[in-house]
């Protein structure tokens, strides 16, 4: 029951970002042909008006076909036909949404809190290591040069440090500190060292403004965290074997699902939708963000680049994405195989 819980819960996220897509596209006048949530094979299908409603097999992503934007088309209302600002409304569509949901999702649980983290240190543990460098009161202003608008992005920057010492910019006393070298403990987590955090934050009481300018910070931090892990991949600081795909994602949220702890399904949620919408704005082929680039380049020059041409180009981004899937898919089943 975890398992259809997770796989019903994937498959929400793709519909939200899909739908995105469907409805800026009947607000431009585009003609849709079909929105499918999954790939491959169809399940069911039901014509309704001029546009096919359709679940496929594979639960592994969604689309909405509309007229003309892969292919030749005549038909007065096709996707090339729409001005190109509507069309760049169209395809970041699904991305925003995504980040919406999480924002959304971001706010149940900051409503759910008893008290909203600070960034104001209120206590050491025992034998803390940072003690020697931070204060009781100290506001943490910055981590490793990146500002520190909310607890979550004080916690995402000690995360990512590898060596346990890290610079930190601090207001102490009305007076902004910057301390070149904080040193914490480290420990290992399976091959990578990472910070023990020995200090804890003042939490304050709740109110509907304090909910949610925490909660778009906490979502922005979010976002943060994604595009560093992204770089992190590029620069090899990470592998392609710890990248997770649908099989991953799905066991991750199976596993939140039988712990019967909703606001660690609902943290995973955001995590996973915001980075659906990162993910999906980046400017590579097949992706939306690549699209929307060629989409610039139109708005640039006057005129659209060569259909065809783009549409190999989609084409070949398409197929390296499937490769990088096939090779996500085989590590995530050896995860689950080894138990890793």
């Amino acid at each position: 029951m975890s398992i259809v819980i997770a796989i019903l819960l994937f498959g929400f996220m793709i519909f939200f970002h899909e739908l995105g897509h469907f409805a800026t596209a009947k607000w431009a006048g585009v003609k849709v042909n079909e929105f499918s949530i999954g790939m491959g094979p169809k399940i069911i299908s039901k014509t309704v008006g001029e546009t096919a409603y359709s679940l496929r097999l594979l639960p592994i992503g969604g689309f909405v076909a509309m007229e003309g934007e892969d292919e030749e088309s005549e038909d007065e209302r096709r996707f090339m036909a729409a001005p190109v600002w509507k069309r760049i409304i169209i395809t970041s569509a699904g991305a925003i949404m995504n980040l919406i949901l999480g924002l959304a999702v971001i706010i149940i649980l900051a409503c759910s809190q008893p008290l909203l983290g600070t960034t104001t240190v209120a206590s050491f543990t025992e034998g803390s290591s940072s003690a020697n460098y931070l204060q009781i009161d100290d506001k943490i202003l910055a981590v490793n040069g990146e500002k520190s608008n909310c607890d979550y992005d004080i916690v995402y920057s000690l995360v990512r440090d590898t060596d346990g010492v890290v610079s930190m910019d601090i207001l102490r006393g009305g007076e902004e500190i910057h301390l070149d070298k904080v040193v914490f403990e480290t420990q290992d987590l399976g091959g990578m060292q990472s910070i023990i955090l020995d200090f804890s934050i003042y939490g304050e009481e709740p109110t509907f403004g304090g909910i949610i300018t925490y909660s778009f910070n906490w979502t922005w931090s979010l976002v943060k965290l994604v595009w560093y892990s992204l770089g992190d991949i590029i620069s090899g600081e990470f592998g392609i074997s710890q990248l997770s795909g649908p099989i991953g994602v799905t066991d991750t949220i199976s596993d939140a699902v039988a712990s019967t702890n909703y606001k660690g399904l609902l943290l995973i949620l955001a995590v996973i939708t915001v980075n659906l919408g990162v993910f999906n704005l980046l400017p590579l082929p097949a992706l939306d963000g690549g699209r929307i680039f060629f989409m610039l380049i139109e708005a640039v020059r006057g005129k659209p680049i060569n259909q065809k041409v783009e549409g190999m180009i989609h084409a070949v981004g398409m197929g390296l994405l499937f490769l990088l899937m096939i090779i996500v898919a085989y590590n995530d089943i050896l995860r689950l195989v080894t138990g890793g």
